[in-house]
């Protein structure tokens, strides 16, 4: 059976696209265009999951009969969770937060299998998330001040990115998944994906 490869990536992210595109080289990007709600309680994986649950969906009620991927990152610090920095001032203050501490990345996945035909039959959804669990060394003022200065931190949850320069520098230790850090699970979405949409799978991957 020939593979499906109307697949749809629900996001703008550079990482999860340059990812994704190692096992799709013909990838198609649709980034979602819907408002993230602020975390307000509950688990901060379940958090994650509702936003990529909300991305998928989005971009979903416009494509059936394709594999729609939603994703998202987070950062958890003591039980608070750390977004995008607003500016360089909440990126150094980030960074100074993680700085000798360690804190906690989930990666969630939301695959919705859209119907061919909407009106006979419902989309199959699907979610999960990946947890990591990342040590920073001690960070000087002078390292924070010149990573935010290249504008790295801006576009990424916590105000860093594990494949980054400097950002590699200031990570002493990952315990879980390094691609969960760096924003999609790979081996996870493989697995689930072998089960969910087995179909969608690249031809060279297939049993």
């Amino acid at each position: 059976m020939k593979p499906n490869t109307h697949l749809i990536l629900a996001s703008g992210s550079p990482r999860r696209r340059q990812l994704l595109g190692m096992l799709y080289p013909g990838l198609t990007v649709i980034p979602s265009t819907v408002d993230e709600p602020a975390y307000e309680s509950g688990l901060p994986s379940a958090y994650a999951q509702n936003l990529a649950r909300m991305k998928a969906a989005d971009v979903a009620q416009h494509h059936p009969d394709a594999l729609i991927i939603g994703a998202d990152t987070i950062v958890v610090l003591g039980g608070q969770i750390l977004g995008k920095p607003a500016d360089a001032a909440h990126a150094s203050e980030m960074l100074r937060s993680l700085s000798g501490n360690t804190h906690t990345v989930i990666s969630a996945v939301c695959l919705v299998r859209t119907a061919a035909d909407p009106a006979a039959e419902p989309d199959q959804v699907h979610v999960f998330s990946e947890a990591t669990q990342v040590r920073f060394g001690e960070l000087t003022d002078g390292e924070i001040s010149r990573y935010v200065a290249g504008g790295s931190p801006m576009d990424k949850a916590g105000a860093y990115g594990i494949q980054d320069d400097l950002g590699a520098l200031f990570v002493a230790h990952i315990t879980g998944d390094y691609y969960t850090v760096v924003g999609f699970p790979m081996h996870r979405f493989y697995t689930e994906l072998r089960h969910f949409a087995p179909d969608f799978l690249p031809e060279t991957l297939r049993p």
